[in-house]
């Protein structure tokens, strides 16, 4: 492990490739190039920083020491490391080396060449632009520059599918990194069998963050060379990261690729652009019911995330949304693929996490037109038991104890993010996304989750932040037939409606609900949004305050040819069960 270190530390500290030098120092670096560096990281929330600097022989060293020491003490410890384990030899080596050689002599002066008190403590004698000594080597001190903790490729590329590395920074941010894609060079075919070795040639277009792979990189892996900066134009060391596949075809036309059209650009001032989708869960595509019972048409690659993705990114990236309301998403996807891909885009990503589940709900917004104010995110469940804005329902339910149970076994949420227009900070607008109760017969369950849903919105947009519209998307698991849309468009639901009674005699409740809020599928009710061997019909909504926003443009779903032609979705070509609803909304 102690090797495994010392490599990677060598690595981010040796002399950056001639090719990379500008890039990887940046323009207007400080850091004369005769003089080698030593990275100190200085965190004011952490007890220690550290200090690593690779010495003439290769050896890297790498020190941490609390902050509030006396910088004599971190020096003497610098010069002692080394001589230390020299001093480990056996006395075999000791006998055929010699002694080994003093301890170095180590200081470190500031930037205007005065040496540092040994007494300064080691946070606020390792400044910016300090030089360290150590024997007759110099090191120029760079304290916290932009570093990458982290950086991935998908491990499965497809061509004219985008490929968005997963990065994270520290001291930087991925929007200030610069990005150089490489793509492999094959051999020639000539060339032995032994001799032959693979090369690197720059990628036409690729200094963008995300990269697009043509035909022309089918069979040929991909490799992506990143120099992490900040916004005041200064950048840290390289790092590289090589695809561990080649670039695979893609699937041919897909489902999106018609709406594509109508998504080309960014809604224009005024508009907001909305998403809601539910974008199959890993967990539940992998099941053995799945891919038996469920989806047993949907060729069993096309099933796997990896693939999925793929598709699920370029579907998203295309429609050029100001909103988007996800539902079933893995944890896993919402960290490691799609919040990196959308943030490539210029998306910022909210999750919240199902109660005692690995999926829930994402809804992301567009960087340079909103600004988030606050979250309210909620449990139903655990708000209708706990919450004093819902003590009437609570009360009205105490005579059906066995509802009351079935509502509280599930772990539907409501995530609500209350944002700020940019262009005019007078205009805010609450965003809510829901994944309500899927069983056909719970549509008891349904009415009481939307009214627990509800209440809780019209909270936050009349008490919280008055006056402010709403947008409520999400997988509703009910039609334009059921009591569920009937109460959420109406404001109204009846106590002898036959959703009622729809977990049978013993499970069921009579109780009327009502809601003051105006609103109104923005989409219609088409004839369905999901689509499978099974079953099809409508279940996904964007409700919208009609008070305040109209509709401008429904994107056109697929046509039911597109849909079918692979039997049903989820497809090669489509990515879920689910077909995402968009539209454009203005404001009245």
């Amino acid at each position: 492990m102690r090797r495994l270190l010392c490599g990677a530390l060598r690595a981010f500290l040796s002399p950056r490739p001639r090719r990379l030098r500008l890039g990887a120092r940046g323009p207007h670096s400080r850091v004369p190039p005769a003089m080698e560096r030593a990275v100190v990281r200085c965190v004011p929330a952490e007890p220690k920083l550290s200090v690593s600097f690779v010495l003439a022989d290769g050896s890297a060293r790498h020190v941490q020491r609390d902050q509030a020491e006396p910088l004599g003490r971190a020096l003497a410890r610098i010069a002692n490391k080394g001589h230390a384990k020299a001093a480990k030899k056996s006395k075999k080596a000791r006998a055929e080396s010699g002694p080994p050689p003093p301890p170095p002599i180590v200081r470190l002066f500031s930037q205007d060449g005065q040496a540092v008190a040994d007494d300064v403590p080691n946070a606020e004698a390792w400044q910016e632009g300090a030089v360290l000594q150590v024997g007759e080597a110099r090191y120029r001190v760079e304290r916290n520059p932009p570093a990458l903790t982290e950086l991935q490729l998908p491990r499965s590329l497809l061509a004219g599918f985008p490929v968005c590395p997963k990065l994270r920074t520290e001291f930087g941010a991925p929007a200030d990194c610069l990005f150089r894609w490489y793509q492999e060079q094959k051999a020639e075919p000539a060339v032995s069998a032994a001799a032959a070795t693979a090369g690197w040639v720059e990628a036409s277009g690729g200094t963008e963050r995300v990269f697009t792979p043509s035909n022309g990189h089918i069979g040929l892996r991909l490799k992506l060379v990143c120099t992490p900066g900040n916004g005041l134009r200064r950048y840290g060391q390289a790092r590289e990261v090589e695809s561990s596949g080649p670039v695979e075809a893609g699937p041919g036309a897909c489902t999106f690729d018609a709406r594509h059209l109508y998504t080309k650009r960014v809604a224009g001032p005024g508009l907001i652009r909305t998403v809601t989708y539910n974008i199959l869960a890993d967990i539940y595509a992998q099941t053995e019911l799945s891919r038996t019972v469920l989806y047993p048409y949907c060729a069993p690659y096309s099933l796997e995330l990896d693939y999925r993705q793929n598709l699920l990114k370029k579907e998203l990236a295309g429609y050029s949304a100001d909103l988007i309301c996800l539902q079933e998403v893995d944890r896993s996807v919402f960290a490691d693929s799609l919040g990196p891909a959308l943030d490539a885009f210029g998306l910022e990503g909210l999750f919240r996490l199902k109660e005692k589940q690995h999926e829930g709900l994402a809804t992301f917004y567009r960087r340079d037109k909103f600004s988030l104010l606050s979250q309210h995110d909620i449990a139903l469940n655990q708000a209708l038991l706990e919450d004093p804005l819902h003590g009437e329902l609570r009360d009205r339910l105490a005579p059906y104890p066995q509802v009351q149970e079935k509502v509280q076994q599930r772990s539907s949420a409501l995530q609500v993010s209350v944002l700020q227009c940019r262009s005019d900070p007078s205009r805010k607008i609450c965003v809510a996304n829901t994944h309500l109760y899927w069983h056909p017969k719970g549509g008891n369950i349904r009415l009481i989750q939307a009214a627990v849903a509800l209440s809780h919105i019209r909270h936050v947009t009349h008490n919280v932040y008055p006056d402010t519209p709403m947008i409520f998307c999400g997988d509703f698991n009910g039609t334009p037939s059921t009591g569920m849309y009937s109460f959420i468009s109406n404001g109204s639901i009846a106590e002898d409606h036959e959703d009622w009674g729809s977990n049978g005699e013993e499970k069921q409740c009579r109780i009327s609900l009502t809601h003051p809020l105006k609103l109104k599928s923005a989409c219609g009710e088409p004839a369905y949004t999901n689509y499978v061997g099974g079953f099809h019909g409508c279940l996904d909504y964007i409700f919208i305050d009609v008070n305040a926003l109209e509709v401008e443009q429904v994107i056109p779903l697929p046509s039911h040819e597109e849909v079918t032609t692979h039997q049903a979705l989820p497809s090669v070509s489509h990515p879920s069960d689910h077909i995402a609803l968009i539209c454009d909304l203005k404001w009245k």
